[in-house]
This record gives structure tokens, sequence and C-alpha cells, in this order.
């Protein structure tokens, strides 16, 4: 029989994808192979973190619980060393989106797993759910309400198939309710009605719209939801579905506890004990709210949803560019006007990436994507519409996108046109900052030749770039004397970039 040679380990890394979620309790990891379109599970690694527990008034964290979330992410990233950046993507939920910008604990963050963290917004922490959820479960039942107890959040989705129609993620959690409610961890039947009405106040914003909708299946995923389920269980109280008549007999034994520290059912994790009495409120109130009279549960949830969007990313199926496509035709963008501007500025990249030393692979996207919605903030008006697009990507919920890209798409739109302010940058993650300018600079030299709007005009551009200055000449004779506006407005681009230190040349 033949020897089989084991890979090496380098080898198996890049067969690897990972995906990592750091939640306002919990920071969990997969990492996982792709075989025949499926996901093998080949690593699981989880640390009870608690991050909004050391969450302080002014928006920073605790320094044991930060030292306690940078030692997680040591060990993750000695797991992932060796995996391509391209398939491991991380992110941060509610209490990361809570941290004061200037905090500092991101970038250490960062530093400690070796990889970037996307902050995302709460719309797109519950479509990640809700992928991670259904996927697999096939078209019986296709209407499905999915929710998801957080330590920070909770996250409510209505979808058909594998397409959620409802998103929505409220500042409900295990952790903060615990903390709220039962802070000095004594239990008593007044304070926990208190919990369970303050959590049903939270959700009335959307019980009416949310029953109106109606689903098929409620399926209710991560660890508070399945920690409940598990206890029921154990008291054989239900078979498989989590039962209003269950869960109401769960919160009657729990009352008669008086403290938390006696909450010891032996089905329930230990680090999950301190949380327990806190999530059970906010259940009960999404029962009562929405109600809901039986719930499956699902093992799966954000981390695996990362992963199928990553497997997405990677396989050109992007539902980055569904978004944008979106919100190009809500905003009655001029697609063959931004299909001009993104064509040039594309071909501009490909002259200046190895000067400028940019990833074409991370900067191609970005281009694209600010190339269509440059002229997003028409639909408010021209004057300042550069303004307006920036306020709107800031702004709006774009599915699979972080705060960090939209940040970063919005700055671009931003300085498309007039005033190049270089200081802007500064606000943007220093990983990306410099990216983000160079192709901002790309992105107003390809409006500007295509100010005219002449459809499908080819400008015949050469660029070359130094740290500092930008030479743009035309390869056909007379081409730009023919075309006075652009060579005004080259001219004009000159005086402006000169304000910021870059000489722009016209040869």
């Amino acid at each position: 029989m033949p020897l089989i040679k084991k890979p090496r380990l380098a080898d198996a890394r890049l067969q690897e994808f990972a995906a990592i979620d750091l939640g306002s309790n919990s920071f969990h990891m997969l990492v996982a192979r792709e075989q025949g379109g499926e996901l093998q599970i080949v690593d699981r690694l989880r640390d009870s973190v608690r991050l909004a527990a050391g969450l302080e008034s002014g928006g920073r964290l605790s320094p044991p619980v930060a030292a306690r979330a940078l030692g997680c992410l040591e060990r993750f990233g000695e797991r992932i060393r060796g995996i391509p950046a391209s398939q491991v993507r991380a992110v941060g939920t509610n209490t990361m989106r809570k941290l004061q910008s200037g905090s500092g604990f991101v970038a250490a963050a960062e530093a400690a797993l070796g990889h970037p963290i996307e902050v995302i917004a709460g719309s797109e922490e519950a479509r990640l759910v809700y992928s991670g959820v259904i996927h697999g479960r096939g078209r019986k039942r296709p209407r499905r309400l999915v929710v998801d107890i957080g330590g920070g959040s909770t996250e409510l989705i209505i979808g058909r198939g594998d397409r959620p129609q409802l998103l929505e993620s409220v500042s409900l959690g295990c952790v903060v309710h615990t903390q709220r409610y039962f802070g000095d961890g004594q239990i008593s039947a007044p304070r926990f009605r208190e919990a369970r009405l303050a959590a049903g106040l939270e959700l009335e914003f959307l019980q009416q719209t949310y029953r109106d909708a109606g689903w098929d299946l409620a399926i209710g995923s991560s660890g508070t939801i399945r920690g409940i389920w598990r206890v029921l269980r154990s008291r054989n109280w239900i078979t498989e579905e989590i039962t209003l008549d269950g869960l109401e007999r769960l919160i009657e034994l729990t009352l008669k506890k008086r403290h938390i520290r006696e909450i010891d059912y032996p089905a329930l994790r230990e680090d999950r004990r301190p949380v327990f009495i806190g999530g059970l409120a906010v259940l009960a109130a999404i029962f009562d709210s929405l109600q809901i009279e039986r719930m499956e549960t699902s093992d799966q949830a954000l981390r695996e949803g990362l992963l199928y969007d990553l497997l997405g990313r990677l396989s050109n199926c992007d539902i980055r560019d569904e978004s944008v496509a979106a919100i190009m035709q809500r905003y009655a963008v001029d697609t063959e006007h931004a299909a001009d501007v993104e064509r040039t500025a594309l071909r501009i990249l490909g002259q200046v990436a190895g000067a400028w030393r940019l990833d074409a692979a991370t900067a191609t996207p970005y281009l694209r994507w600010a190339a269509r919605l440059h002229e997003v903030g028409l639909v408010i008006a021209h004057n300042g519409y550069h303004k307006h697009g920036n306020y709107i990507l800031r702004h709006s919920d774009l599915q699979g996108f972080s705060q960090t890209d939209q940040h970063v798409l919005a700055t671009m739109v931003r300085l498309h046109r007039g005033k190049f302010v270089s200081t802007v940058f500064d606000e943007l993650p220093a990983t990306l900052a410099p990216m983000a300018r160079q192709l901002t600079l790309i992105l107003r030299l390809a409006y500007l030749l295509h100010r005219s709007r002449a459809p499908r005009l080819r400008p015949p551009i050469e660029v070359k770039v130094t740290p500092r200055s930008i030479g743009i000449s035309f390869t056909r004779d007379g081409w730009l004397a023919r075309h006075p506006l652009t060579q005004g407005d080259l001219e004009r681009e000159a005086t402006l970039l000169g304000g910021a230190g870059i000489k722009l040349k016209l040869r």
C-alpha cells in the first residue's frame, strides 16, 4: 500500500477559512475547509470574555476586560497564523460599536489577532445571523423568524427562503440586562417582572410589523437560547422545541433561587450561569411581544453566516455588489455614466498600482463601488451633492459592508470633487487611510475626464505617479485641445491638489 504524503502545515492552512465573532459576551472562532461547496468545520475556539461587562461610561473598556479580550485574540491569532488574509474575516458587534473611536482597543485587538477587525452595524449582524441559521434548511416552511440573543443586543429577522425581509437589532442582551436588573446578584419576582416588562418595551416598536408579516417557523440561535433549551430538555419539560409553557415553568423554577450563584442547572454551561437570568427575561419578553408559542433552536449563527459570506466573496458572489446596485437604483444613479467613470478609474489604477504599492485585490472593489456611487447625492441637490452622498453612504444600511467600509466609501465620495482636504483621511483606520487617499485621487481624475458626460468616452491617458506627484499624458495628438472643458478642469485640479502638497502635471 503506497504511503500517503501528509500535507505540510503551510499547505493545509492555505485551504482553511476562519470566521471570528467578537461578541459582547463571548468571542468565537470557527476554522473550516470547503468541500464541494459545503463547509467542514475543523476547529472551534471560544472564550467567555464578557466584553459588555467591561464597557465604561466614557466608551472605554475596563483594563481587566481589555486584557482578557486581547489575551483571547492572541490565542486565536496563533491558530490562524498562515491562513491567507483573504480567507479570514473578523467582526465586532454591539459592544465594539459602542467603543469610543479613540479608545485604541480596536487597533490593539487587530495587532493581537494579526488581522483587520470589521465593526459591523446591527442590521449587518442580523443579516449574517439569518444567513448562518437558515443555511441548509431547504424550502420547507420558507417564512422564518430568527431570534438571536447576544450579550449586548438581540437580532430579530423575518425572511423568506434565504432572503431576509425584516431586519432589526435591539439593544437587549443577556449581559447588559443582567447587569441592569440583577447587578448585585439578587433574584426576586418583582425584579424579574421589571426586567421582562422593560425588554417588552424595547420591542414595542417592531411587534406589530413583525406580527403582521408572520412566519411559518420561529428559530432561536446562540448561547442564551440554546442554554435555555438544554435546561428545559434536561427536565423533560419539552421535546425538541422551546414552548411558552416550558419557558414559564423554567421562570418559576429560577425565581425560587435567591441569588445568581444558586443557578446551578447541570445542563447549563458554567460560564452561562452568571448571565442566564437576564437572557431568560429577554426571551420571555420576545415570546410575549411576538406571541410566539414554540421555537426551534439552531446551533448555527453569526460565525457560520460569516463563513458562507466569505466563501461568496471569494467566488464572485459578493452581497456588497448587490447592495451597491440596490442603492444605485433607489437613488436613480445614472448607471451608464457611472460605468464610464468606473472603467477609466480602473484603467488608471492598473497604471499606478505598482508605483503606489496598492494591493489591486483590496483596492479594486473600493474604487469600483465609489465610482458607481459618486453621484448618489444628486437625488438631494446638485449643489454640494458630494457632501450629500457622504451622508447617505455613512448612514444607509448597506448589506455586507462593515461600518469601516462605509466610512471609506463615504470619504471617497465626499472628496471626489472640490477641495482635497487630506486631514479627512486621518479619521480612517491607519491601515486603510493611505489606500483611501490614493484611490480618491484616482476617482477625482476619472470624474474630471468624464465631466462632459459624453457617452462611452475613452480618454487616451497614461498616468505616472510618485508619492507626491501625478503626471498625465494623452496618447492621441490634440485630444486635450479638442476637449477644452477637460483641460480647464485639470488645470483647476492642479491648483486644488497643489494646496494639499500634490503636484499634478499635464503633458
